[in-house]
C-alpha cells in the first residue's frame, strides 16, 4: 500500500512528541484549508480531476477529530 504525502504530514504532526495539542490542531487546520482550496479548484475547473483530494481532505478531517476537534463546516463556502 503506498503511503501519500498527505499521510506522511499527518503522521508527522499526530506523533510529534514535543507539539502540544493545539498546535497540532493548528497545523492540521492548516492542511484541511489548503485540502480544501485544492477541492474547490478541482471543482471549478472543467479540465482538472479531482487527483484525491476529497481523500486528503477525510484524512485531514479524521486526524482533527482524533484531536477531538469538531470538523463540522456549514455555510455557502464549504463543499
Amino acid at each position: 500500500m503506498t503511503v501519500t504525502m498527505i499521510e506522511l504530514k499527518i503522521s508527522d504532526i499526530l506523533d510529534d512528541p514535543a507539539l502540544p495539542k493545539e498546535r497540532k490542531i493548528a497545523k492540521l487546520q492548516t492542511l484541511e484549508e489548503e485540502a480544501r482550496a485544492l477541492q474547490r479548484a478541482a471543482s471549478e475547473s472543467p479540465m482538472v480531476e479531482d487527483d484525491g483530494w476529497q481523500s486528503d481532505l477525510r484524512l485531514v478531517e479524521k486526524a482533527l477529530g482524533r484531536l477531538g476537534k469538531d470538523t463540522t463546516k456549514t455555510g455557502a463556502a464549504t463543499l
